[in-house]
This record gives structure tokens, sequence and C-alpha cells, in this order.
């Protein structure tokens, strides 16, 4: 896909259809490429390509079955918007004893922690930028409460402490090459899609509401994962200064998780009609978040890895 981007052969191009739209490697790598185009662009590839209309074709073919596939997985659920917080609650359940955290925080190898690192690296190297797509779509006290969530995420006004720059630090500190999209042709479907998601709810505005739904949801269910984190790479030798990632999410999150589900809150009361897409954001999440796990863990207690063939 990236080499039809940069010669622009892109009209006519094939768009597969696979039977598991949620984790399909081809569907989810074209997509992340063709998003790519609206971050921080990709390698060789005409800038100009980013509104391209046969680009977007494509894009629309593979968001479309995306979308499709997580519209049958989710159950829909009309909801008023008072039991918005309430269900979010449910969603953001706590992490149990067979979860991908407590693992790593008992019983990953060296080489697992650095091999979670590259699955994660495909978000936290972007981390806050698919979300603050809904910012100039939410007005009054809602867009108040992402921009105070946003600040945090962003460093508060100092480079060094952004989240994203953070989790750099800690890539490096495990001997991975931090730069940003180094291992994109590595990951697996079941990992893209959980960034994938966040970029197709942010750059529709008719999906706002799950936008907010699953920056609820990812806030709400921060805190208990990155203290097991942390805890692991401590574990197994890491200092204090590659751990301050995990360590500030403790921290802010904390905070956080109050504000976001706040912020569902508010949406869904602003707008009634958008409170099932705010749920259906926040299972999304959940969806995709356990299907990334379940991936590494079944890959790891084999022996085995998640990542695809690679130099």
């Amino acid at each position: 896909m990236l080499a039809v981007l940069a010669e622009r052969s892109t009209r006519g191009y094939p768009v597969p259809l696979p039977e598991d739209p949620l984790g399909d490697d081809d569907l989810h790598l074209a997509l992340a490429l063709t998003y790519e185009l609206s971050y921080r662009g990709l390698p060789g590839v005409p800038e100009d390509l980013e509104w391209d209309p046969a680009v977007l074709e494509i894009r629309r073919v593979l968001e479309d079955a995306f979308e499709a596939g997580l519209r049958r997985a989710i159950r829909p659920r009309d909801l008023d918007h008072a039991d918005i917080r309430s269900r979010l609650e449910e969603i953001a359940s706590p992490p149990g004893d067979d979860s991908l955290s407590t693992f790593i925080e008992h019983r990953a190898t060296l080489e697992q922690a650095r091999e979670f690192l590259i699955h994660r690296s495909a978000y936290q190297l972007k981390e806050a930028d698919p979300h603050s797509w809904v910012i100039p779509r939410l007005v009054g006290a809602a867009k108040t409460t992402v921009m105070d969530i946003q600040y945090d995420e962003y460093g508060s006004g100092d480079p060094a402490w952004m989240h994203s720059e953070l989790f750099r630090n800690t890539m490096v500190a495990a001997g991975l090459d931090g730069s940003y999209g180094a291992y994109l042709g590595r990951l697996p479907g079941s990992t893209l899609a959980t960034v994938n998601a966040i970029t197709l709810f942010g750059l529709h505005r008719r999906l706002r509401g799950a936008l907010v739904g699953h920056l609820a949801a990812f806030e709400m269910s921060s805190t208990l994962p990155n203290r097991a984190y942390g805890q692991g790479f401590r574990r197994l030798g890491f200092d204090d200064e590659a751990t301050r990632f995990f360590d500030e999410h403790v921290e802010a999150d904390s905070v956080h998780e109050v504000l976001a589900a706040d912020l569902a809150a508010m949406v869904a009361a602003d707008e009634p009609a958008l409170a099932g897409d705010v749920v259906f954001g926040a299972e999304a999440m959940a969806l995709l978040e356990d299907r990334f796990a379940d991936r590494l863990l079944h890959g790891w207690k084999a022996g085995a890895t998640a990542l695809l063939p690679g130099p």
C-alpha cells in the first residue's frame, strides 16, 4: 500500500474485504497508512494525496468494513443520558488476574516487555492526537473539559513531559527505536485496530459521540493497568526515568478518569441523540483492547511473538 501511495497508483486499487474486519492485518495496515496522511505523512508519499479522491475512496471502503464489523459485534443500546456514567463504569472495570497488565506486572520477560512497547508505540508515540479531533466539534463546558485533559497529555506546557515523549524515552531505555512509526510494518491488525478506531471516530464528525466515549473509557481504565505496567518494568530492572511514562499516567489519569466521565455525561446531556454512540465508542475501545491483549497473551504463553515477521 505504501508503494501504491508513493506511485500515485491508487485509482482502481483492489481493496481487501476480509472475514475479520476487526483484526485483519492487511486491512488495518492499509487503513493506518491512509490515516497517517492526516497525521505526519508517509516517507515518499506526496502530501497532496491526503484529500485525493481515489485515496479517500479506498479509505472509505476500509472504514465501512471496519465500522460495520464493530456495529455487528457491539449490541445497540437505547440509553438515557443519565445512565451514561454508570454504563461507562461497567465498561471500564478493573483488570482481572488474567489481564495483560497483571501478566506484565508479575510474569513478563524482558523480551515480552520490549514487545509490549513496540505494539503500544502505534498509539503512544502519537498519544492524545487522535482524540484531539473532537475539540472543534464540542462547545462550552465539554470543550473546556477536553482541553483540560489534553493539556496534561501534551505535557502541561513542557515538551519534555508530553506523554508521547515519555513513552519514547521508555522505548529508548529498552533498547528500541523510539522513532515515530518505526515498527508500523510489524504490527498485526489487532494492534493497529486499537488506533484506527480512534482515528475513524475522530475524522468523522458524525462519530463525535463515539470519540468522546472512547476517550472516557480509555481514561477511566488507565490508572490500574499503568500502575501494574510500572511495577512490571521495575521488576525487570528499569529505573525511575524509564518508568516515568507509566507513573505519570497513574497520577494524571486518576484525575482524567473523573473529567472524562464528566465529559461523556455532558455530551450525552447536551446532545441526547449521541448517548448511544458514546457507549458504542466506549465498548469499541474495550472490545479492541481485549482482542489486542488476547493476541499478545496467546502468543506469549505459547512461547511465541504477536509481531509480524520483519527485519
